[in-house]
């Protein structure tokens, strides 16, 4: 059976069994390729229509059509609009008498009820067209029609302009997701996974590779969902990332990985965050960071949708330390200026004291911004060269006013914010306000952002190790601990190693981080000894890990690209639940199921689980019952 398939594979050629895998290989990119060019997709083959409703247009006038779709509206019980996902078609409802049982089926369905109607294809009386609708030189004079499901009365209408709540949205998603930006945003986010798919697979030999969503706990990086097992006192977790399963996969030597991969992160409330997403994540063999940002550089201007304009490569980078300098955080929005402004060197002998003091204090430093047109967005702030009533200001200008207004090439209606203290907290406050004043600058008109802009800027050379918040004489990593330092830093490892740069590198997208990477340890002794001196972590946790590392693993690196952020950019939605099919609520609820939920004691006993519940709370009780959406 296998020698037939492969002679049929082959076209009939008696082929060697050494050449198998080349030819495979070879079949599957050509099928690629030939995928890749189909431009008219076969959206009506194996079901019960012969067309779409949006795809009809003038060219199809005589010919006959079966259609389905959902009853958007009906007008005088004359004319219907039916929709499908590719959009909308007008249906003319037969008035004849030898027509009534096709009139009754489609004068009497409620809005939203699913119908088949055949007919055929006629062009709108002169004057009636609608140039608003890409359907709207036709019309479909029906024959015959089936009430294929009634709809009773919804929550919603099924229209873009009317206005729902995100928790009605996402209690009847499965009514949100027939609206019309729905469907756009999740088969926009399909056909830009598909050309990855493409260019890893077909064009550069990547292998897609699924991996565990089972796990155990490892050290480092965000919380982890803890899922029981039949063990008593054992737990799986749900890993964060497959970062340790794509380091083990270039051991085993698959050289060339990518996975679209689930992800879980027990984050709690957070803004825009989800309990579980989607990663591109990708991993190579003997590469560096030059090949990595080439490689997602290429990947994201092959799959990048036409309407939104092409990608220039290569993208701009910008170390950490120049991004936090200038921007005052590590994903800088560069659509705008408005960068920070180094003055100490203004105010070294100033009379303000609140200037002074901070100068003279270790990493102390002076720093400005201009906001232009500042005034009329706050007019408590005074003119850069009027009258200036805060005492502060007055010093400041009459030391130095001058001086000021040319450095920060200031003009009339402008505003400067000016700030001194620790470095990288002066920074991070007028990054903050930067975004801020750009926001209400917008908000009154001033044009500053681009929303058909996509800037795209690599940052690198973040530090390798940062201060722990509760205990800062101690480390965490800054990206996760199977970074590699910078080499050129590696001597500092045993003496300053809160000093050492690291192989770590983001992809920042019109100011969000959309993907980030590194070169990994691959030499089990340096791996050891990152984790067990300098993190102070249980190494007995990656035991399996440095076991790996210590068996010929090369050189590697790799990255994830955050798939739901990128797609929230690229359709411009106002929220990563946006383009996710069926996402989690503000405080990580699904709101559709009511998830989480509460289980029952005995379904519990298999776990050796109890529940300790909070007193008073009456969530014993409400076990036994169906809880109510709390954020209904």
């Amino acid at each position: 059976m296998f020698s037939s398939w492969l002679t049929q594979l082959n076209r009939g050629l008696a082929t060697p069994i050494g050449r198998v895998a080349p030819l495979i290989w070879g079949s599957l990119s050509r099928s690629l390729m030939l995928s890749s060019q189909r431009r008219v997709p076969e959206l009506s083959s194996f079901v019960a229509r012969t067309n779409t409703c949006g795809e009809l247009r003038s060219s199809h006038l005589g010919q006959e059509v079966t259609l389905c779709g959902w009853i958007q509206y009906r007008r005088q019980n004359i004319f219907l609009v039916l929709r499908d996902f590719q959009g909308l078609v007008q249906v003319l409802i037969p008035q004849d008498e030898s027509a009534a049982s096709v009139k009754k089926v489609l004068c009497e369905a409620p809005l939203e009820s699913v119908v088949q109607v055949s007919g055929t294809v006629v062009s709108r009386p002169l004057g009636q067209e609608n140039p608003k609708m890409p359907t709207g030189q036709i019309e479909i004079k029906v024959k015959a029609a089936e009430l294929l499901n009634s709809c009773k009365k919804l929550p919603f209408e099924i229209k873009d302009f009317v206005k729902k709540t995100e928790a009605l949205r996402l209690q009847y998603r499965y009514l949100d997701l027939r609206s019309f930006q729905m469907q756009y945003n999740l088969r926009l986010r399909s056909q830009m996974v598909m050309k990855m798919r493409e260019y890893l697979c077909g064009c550069h030999g990547f292998v897609d590779v699924e991996t565990p969503t089972l796990f155990k706990r490892t050290p480092g990086g965000a919380k982890e969902f803890v899922i029981p097992s039949r063990e008593p006192g054992k737990f799986y977790s749900l890993p964060q990332s497959p970062q340790q399963f794509k380091q083990l996969l270039m051991v085993g030597g698959l050289d060339r990985y990518f996975q679209v991969a689930r992800c879980y992160r027990d984050e709690g409330s957070r803004p825009d965050r989800q309990p579980e997403f989607t990663q591109i994540d990708i991993e190579m063999s003997f590469v560096d960071q030059t090949g990595i940002r080439s490689l997602i550089e290429g990947l994201l201007q092959y799959s990048w949708p036409s309407d939104k304009g092409p990608v220039g490569v290569p993208f701009p980078s910008m170390t950490f330390a120049e991004a936090l300098a200038s921007y005052g955080t590590d994903k800088p929005d560069t659509r705008f200026g408005m960068k920070i402004v180094d003055v100490s060197d203004m105010f070294r002998n100033t009379g303000a004291g609140f200037l002074r003091d901070a100068l003279s204090q270790p990493q102390g430093s002076a720093k400005a911004i201009r906001v232009p047109e500042g005034v009329e967005v706050l007019p408590v702030f005074p003119e850069a060269n009027r009258n200036w009533n805060s005492p502060v200001a007055k010093v400041v200008m009459e030391e130095q006013g001058l001086g000021l207004i040319r450095r920060m090439e200031t003009q009339e209606e402008d505003m400067v914010l000016l700030t001194a203290g620790e470095h990288e907290s002066v920074c991070s406050s007028l990054g903050k306000l930067r975004l801020e004043c750009a926001d209400l600058l917008e908000a009154r008109g001033v044009v500053l952002r681009d929303p058909a802009l996509f800037s795209f800027l690599w940052v690198v050379d973040f530090p390798l190790f940062l201060p722990k918040e509760e205990n800062p004489r101690e480390l965490v990593s800054a990206h996760h601990p199977f970074t590699a330092p910078h080499p050129s830093d590696i001597h500092l490892l045993h003496t300053e190693p809160e000093k050492v740069r690291s192989q770590h590198y983001d992809l920042v997208l019109n100011g969000n981080e959309i993907g980030g990477g590194s070169i990994r340890i691959h030499d089990a002794q340096l791996q050891r000894y990152i984790l067990e001196t300098l993190l102070k972590e249980d190494v007995r946790l990656l035991s399996h890990l440095l076991q790996a590392l210590d068996s010929g693993a090369p050189p590697h690196g790799g990255i994830a690209l955050g798939l739901d952020r990128l797609i929230c950019l690229v359709t411009g939605a106002s929220s990563i639940r946006d383009v996710i099919a069926f996402p989690k609520s503000f405080r990580g609820h699904d709101l559709l199921s009511s998830a989480p939920d509460f289980v029952p004691p005995e379904d519990l006993k298999p776990y050796h689980i109890q529940v300790s519940w909070p007193t008073g709370s009456g969530a014993e009780k409400n076990s036994l019952n169906q809880p109510q959406h709390p954020e209904s």
